[in-house]
């Protein structure tokens, strides 16, 4: 993964981890890497790993078992849930730079159709 400097890289790679549950590569339920091999698989410091984990357990996508290892959580929508999160925040950011270029929400709308097509 090449990694922003603009970004933390414990975010970034959150957001990586959201975008596979969002995108079902990560099912609900399945077991997560240990943190030295998620530190291993990004290459990054296994503190940072560690601070993955625990934004993930505080946005209540992942828990950790005790002596099991971590895990997505076991919940039905959590691929919806995370997806739908993460389009939100997505649209958000969009906007408000669309708008800080002058446009108004008509005419983002406009582009986006003419795009989408």
């Amino acid at each position: 993964m090449n990694f922003d400097t603009s970004i933390p890289i414990y975010l970034q790679v959150v957001n990586d981890l959201k975008g596979k549950v969002a995108s079902g590569q990560i099912l609900s339920g399945e077991k997560l890497p240990s943190g030295r091999e998620l530190a291993q698989q990004y290459q990054i410091n296994p503190n940072t790993a560690a601070r993955v984990y625990q934004v993930l357990e505080q946005q209540g996508i992942c828990e950790t078992r005790r002596g099991l290892g971590t895990f997505v959580v076991e919940q039905e929508e959590i691929q919806k849930t995370v997806r739908e999160e993460m389009a939100k925040d997505l649209a958000r950011k969009f906007l408000e730079r669309m708008k800080a270029l002058g446009f108004t929400v008509e005419e983002i709308g406009k582009i986006l159709k003419e795009e989408g097509k």
